[in-house]
């Protein structure tokens, strides 16, 4: 294989980096060298200037620089929310919100919605350093092809992501039918794989199928996404939870899942009408239930485990289950506090989602740092270390399920996701102080510069991969027409 020439080379230099990983350093007058989607290098910047003189430069002048942030579950599908009117007398509970809201909303999404609506949460990932993001998508009147749809959108940002689709019973066996067959029909296409489910139809509704649609229909363009180990996008299982789920539902989702081998990526006791629909079913609490479906693992993401007594959290480790904590989306819908200190000393690896919230896990970090503290009245609950860990190392963990490179931390070998900051503290910054400047000092706001892959997606603020505004004037049109049919 011929080396790199010094055109793919970008030396990042004057940088403050903060590593994070194993090596956890802040490197004062710091520079990185990228080459290709990875970092080649790490060190002082007089020493890698020396060392690579004709690498393209980009001077971080002092300001911090950071991995690029991961959501490890997110919902594009949402953003069409922003703002919009339920009708009638507000929602009193989890279920509520789900049938007055959601549940109408993702029925009123057809393909160009899904498009956009997963734009507009890419623009706003690039502005916040989310580079890796976890998506789980419903569009029950858009389902046959909308990964494609969603993964396209992702390659034309730059990003990388790890998409599903929401199998559920609540619309039907058809529509449960084809959620299932989305699910195999993309993770082969991005595996490179080309079994598929017999039986399984699509049920689409032909009046839909009118939709303007058709560069991402099923079985389209199946090179441009089986692009091998580096792709930047993947494709997990997904489901939407226990109590929309029947027995017969999970079994031919396992069974279409097995040959793939994949896991799941599933909403877990998020309430207590999980946890009291389950009982009813099948007189176990949701993780028993879900463990004898055949549903936990090591690839799946259980997100949520709110309501989860003992028992439930030793079954997650012993399965190796990965959970993702979303602080602002469970105080938003008020179900509680999940006991992610709890889980992590038995063991379970927990990382850090926003559940559909805006794409700046900076403001992510600070609603975990502060909400358990509350929560407990014990102003030593979740530290900012901690905080860290499900940000950065088990975040980390988890997209290690779907990416073959690391992530989440600024070392050689390491996917060159990579963001700078106009941060500038005005106290001492180390490694050992660092998860509390960005929990009371760092903002979102602050990012001026985000690399995935290797490939600058914005500098100095301004986004080089999409139209900020023909994006926003073709979502606002959209949206209404959206807000109509809700």
């Amino acid at each position: 294989m011929s080396m790199k020439t010094t055109q793919d080379q970008l030396l990042i230099t004057h940088g403050t980096l903060a590593t994070f990983g194993e090596r956890h350093e802040v490197i004062e007058d710091g520079a990185l060298l990228i080459r290709g989607n990875e970092i080649a290098a790490i060190g002082p910047s007089a020493a890698l200037e020396g060392s690579y003189p004709d690498a393209e430069r980009l001077d971080a002048a002092g300001r911090l620089v950071m991995p690029g942030s991961i959501c490890a579950h997110t919902h594009f599908y949402g953003a069409f929310a922003r703002g919009l009117a339920i009708p009638g007398a507000p929602p009193e509970n989890f279920p509520q919100i789900l049938e007055k809201l959601w549940w109408r909303l993702d029925k009123a999404l057809l393909w160009e919605d899904v498009r956009l609506s997963a734009l507009v949460c890419l623009m706003d990932a690039i502005r916040h350093g989310t580079t890796t993001l976890i998506d789980h998508h419903a569009s029950p009147h858009a389902i046959d092809g909308s990964l494609d749809v969603i993964a396209e959108a992702v390659q034309e940002a730059g990003l990388r992501a790890c998409l599903c689709y929401e199998v559920t019973d609540r619309d039907g066996p058809e529509k449960m039918a084809a959620g299932i067959q989305e699910n195999v029909r993309f993770i082969n296409k991005v595996s490179g794989f080309r079994f598929q489910v017999p039986g399984l139809e699509t049920g689409q509704p032909e009046a839909l199928r009118a939709e303007p649609f058709t560069a991402f229909r099923a079985g389209s363009q199946g090179e441009a996404l089986n692009m091998g180990p580096e792709t930047r996008i993947a494709g997990t299982f997904g489901l939407h939870a226990s109590l929309t789920l029947s027995e017969e539902t999970l079994a031919r989702c396992v069974e279409a899942a097995a040959p793939l081998g994949v896991g799941f990526h599933i909403h877990v006791a998020e309430d207590k009408a999980d946890q009291q629909d389950s009982l009813r079913r099948s007189g176990l609490r949701v993780v028993e239930r879900l463990q004898r479906a055949g549903i936990l693992g090591p690839r799946t993401i259980a997100a949520h485990c709110v309501h989860i007594d003992a028992y439930e959290k030793d079954i997650l480790r012993e399965t190796g289950t990965l959970v993702v904590h979303n602080p602002r989306s469970n105080m938003n819908n008020a179900v509680g506090v999940a006991d992610v200190e709890g889980m992590l000393r038995r063991g379970v690896t927990v990382g850090l989602g926003n559940d559909g919230f805006s794409n700046n896990m900076f403001a992510e970090m600070k609603a975990a740092y502060l909400v358990h503290k509350l929560h407990r009245g014990d102003p030593r609950a979740m530290p900012g270390d901690v905080v860290m860990q499900l940000a950065y190392a088990n975040n980390a963990q988890i997209a290690a399920r779907f990416f073959p490179r690391p992530l989440g931390e600024l070392a050689v070998g390491a996917y060159a996701d990579v963001i700078i900051l106009d941060y500038r503290p005005f106290t001492p910054l180390s490694a050992g102080n660092l998860p509390w400047h960005i929990l009371f000092g760092v903002e979102g706001s602050e990012v001026t510069h985000t690399i995935c892959g290797g490939r600058l997606l914005m500098k100095e603020r301004e986004l080089l991969t999409l139209d900020e505004e023909a994006i926003a004037a073709r979502a606002l049109e959209r949206a209404q027409q959206v807000w109509k049919r809700f």
